[in-house]
């Protein structure tokens, strides 16, 4: 409980300090769900001219753009520090600092300004849901919406652990190396889509080495009954979203690698 206080308190301080620019936190907020808004506009028109990707519906890949877009934002959230880590702790030398205090790192990058911007995201991602079930108009069960929630706390897990290997490259490269973000959020971008639509390789590499498509597609297919497009069974489909839980975990594994490596600054 002690961590968890402290983590309230990083968090109560970080929003104290965005509201001292109430215009700054405004903007950014607004940016995010503008630019999420465009996105989505953009797989409006691309369905008003096709109608359907490989049988897949409008409302059906709405619903994976909102599945999607709220576990990213719940991580991003909850990791500017790992974002950040490179060019902010490691090339300034404040990562000896964080060495010195007695809690975690990884608490205290946690709670490294606790950001309300990706929150525009989230509430996009929010309203893209709902506009989805609205179309679907589903007769789905407390099941069906525990499963749902379950895909996007794997989801936050999965890009959570994306976000701590990137940071964990910088113990060896200095800057956080922006080739990560094809996995973040290019993986939004390939995850906002049903999996089957992807050619071979590139589906075998979002199931077995990122395994985005375990914690998004295997689920939600399993919650609209088109779990024979994902070519396992259903009672799989349903357990698939844990391995963001364990890619977190290895991640972190990785991460205690990286501060057994580090070479402090002298500063």
């Amino acid at each position: 409980m002690s961590g968890l206080r402290l983590y309230l308190r990083y968090v109560a301080v970080s929003l104290r300090g965005q509201m001292l620019y109430p215009g700054a936190f405004i903007l950014g907020f607004l940016s995010n769900a503008s630019l999420t808004g465009i996105e989505f506009l953009g797989i409006w028109a691309l369905f008003a001219r096709f109608r359907h990707i490989h049988g897949w519906t409008f409302a059906e890949v709405a619903l994976f753009y909102g599945v999607v877009n709220i576990a990213f934002a719940m991580a991003d959230v909850l990791t500017r520090g790992f974002d950040v880590f490179g060019p902010q702790f490691i090339k300034t030398g404040n990562f000896d600092r964080v060495l010195l205090r007695p809690r975690p790192a990884s608490l205290q990058l946690m709670g490294y300004e606790f950001r309300l911007a990706p929150f525009g995201r989230m509430i996009q991602g929010i309203a893209v849901f709902a506009v989805a079930i609205a179309l679907l108009s589903p007769q789905w069960g407390p099941a069906d919406i525990l499963l749902l929630a379950w895909s996007v706390a794997g989801g936050a897990a999965l890009f959570f652990g994306i976000l701590v290997l990137q940071a964990t490259l910088a113990f060896w490269t200095v800057e956080s190396l922006e080739i990560a973000n094809t996995l973040t959020y290019g993986g939004v971008e390939a995850a906002q889509y049903p999996l089957d639509i992807y050619t071979a390789w590139f589906r075998r590499f979002l199931i077995f080495v990122v395994p985005i498509g375990c914690v998004t597609y295997f689920p939600i297919a399993a919650v609209l009954d088109r779990v024979d497009a994902t070519g396992i069974p259903r009672a799989l489909a349903e357990a698939a979203p844990v391995t963001g839980f364990l890619f977190l975990a290895a991640s972190f594994i990785v991460w205690r690698l990286g501060i057994r490596h580090y070479t402090s600054t002298g500063s």
